[in-house]
């Protein structure tokens, strides 16, 4: 019984720190995107300015046109 206990104890420790390090790999991921394609600017509310290559509104505001 006391060994279930310390058993259910350290898959729960190893399962909440996994779940901390996926969030910070996906929160980098996310940062690391600089470029956006002028559709997903628009599908982000944006517009795609072509002349300044930036997307301007939107979720996508102020990140370079690729």
């Amino acid at each position: 019984m006391r060994i279930r206990r310390i058993l259910a104890t350290v898959i729960a420790t190893a399962a909440l720190a996994g779940l901390g390090l996926t969030g910070a790999a996906t929160a980098i991921a996310q940062g690391a995107h600089s470029y956006v394609t002028p559709s997903e600017c628009k599908q982000g509310g944006g517009m795609a300015d072509l002349t300044d290559n930036l997307c301007k509104g939107g979720t996508h505001d102020g990140e370079k046109i690729d």
